[in-house]
Protein backbone atom coordinates (compact mmCIF):
# COMPACT_ATOMS: atom_id res chain seq x y z
CA UNK A 1 0.00 0.00 0.00
CA UNK A 2 1.41 3.38 -1.02
CA UNK A 3 0.89 6.17 1.50
CA UNK A 4 0.16 9.53 -0.12
CA UNK A 5 1.58 12.60 1.63
CA UNK A 6 -1.22 15.15 2.10
CA UNK A 7 -0.21 18.82 2.18
CA UNK A 8 -2.84 21.22 3.53
CA UNK A 9 -2.33 24.79 2.30
CA UNK A 10 -2.40 27.72 4.69
CA UNK A 11 -5.54 28.92 2.89
CA UNK A 12 -7.25 25.61 3.69
CA UNK A 13 -6.22 25.82 7.34
CA UNK A 14 -7.76 29.30 7.56
CA UNK A 15 -10.92 28.03 5.88
CA UNK A 16 -11.28 25.32 8.53
CA UNK A 17 -11.71 28.09 11.13
CA UNK A 18 -14.69 29.63 9.32
CA UNK A 19 -18.29 29.00 10.42
CA UNK A 20 -19.25 27.24 7.18
CA UNK A 21 -16.56 24.60 7.72
CA UNK A 22 -17.46 24.05 11.41
CA UNK A 23 -17.22 20.33 12.17
CA UNK A 24 -14.54 19.59 9.56
CA UNK A 25 -11.07 19.08 10.99
CA UNK A 26 -7.61 18.36 9.61
CA UNK A 27 -7.96 14.60 10.21
CA UNK A 28 -11.16 14.52 8.15
CA UNK A 29 -9.45 16.36 5.29
CA UNK A 30 -6.39 14.07 5.35
CA UNK A 31 -8.59 10.96 5.34
CA UNK A 32 -10.73 12.24 2.46
CA UNK A 33 -7.69 13.24 0.39
CA UNK A 34 -6.01 9.89 0.89
CA UNK A 35 -9.13 8.06 -0.35
CA UNK A 36 -9.10 9.77 -3.76
CA UNK A 37 -7.67 7.21 -6.19
CA UNK A 38 -5.24 7.91 -9.02
CA UNK A 39 -3.33 11.06 -9.94
CA UNK A 40 -4.79 14.56 -9.99
CA UNK A 41 -2.82 16.50 -12.64
CA UNK A 42 -4.72 19.79 -12.23
CA UNK A 43 -6.83 21.38 -9.50
CA UNK A 44 -10.06 19.43 -9.27
CA UNK A 45 -13.06 19.69 -6.95
CA UNK A 46 -14.13 16.47 -5.24
CA UNK A 47 -17.59 16.44 -3.69
CA UNK A 48 -19.52 14.59 -1.03
CA UNK A 49 -17.07 13.73 1.75
CA UNK A 50 -18.56 13.24 5.21
CA UNK A 51 -16.83 13.81 8.55
CA UNK A 52 -17.13 11.51 11.54
CA UNK A 53 -19.79 13.87 12.92
CA UNK A 54 -21.85 13.81 9.71
CA UNK A 55 -20.85 17.18 8.21
CA UNK A 56 -20.56 17.18 4.40
CA UNK A 57 -17.71 18.93 2.66
CA UNK A 58 -15.93 19.22 -0.67
CA UNK A 59 -12.26 19.76 -1.33
CA UNK A 60 -10.09 21.00 -4.16
CA UNK A 61 -6.87 19.06 -4.63
CA UNK A 62 -3.93 18.70 -7.00
CA UNK A 63 -1.01 16.28 -7.00
CA UNK A 64 2.51 17.72 -6.80
CA UNK A 65 5.83 15.86 -6.72
CA UNK A 66 5.89 16.45 -2.94
CA UNK A 67 2.40 15.00 -2.36
CA UNK A 68 -1.30 15.79 -2.67
CA UNK A 69 -1.97 19.49 -2.12
CA UNK A 70 -5.33 20.48 -0.61
CA UNK A 71 -6.06 23.89 -2.09
CA UNK A 72 -9.34 24.67 -0.36
CA UNK A 73 -12.19 23.14 1.63
CA UNK A 74 -15.87 23.91 1.08
CA UNK A 75 -18.31 23.05 3.88
CA UNK A 76 -21.96 22.36 3.13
Amino acid sequence: MIIMRVIISSHSKRRLKEIRQYGVDVADVREAASKIPGKIPKATRFRGFITGTGKMFDLVAKDLPAGRLIITIIGK
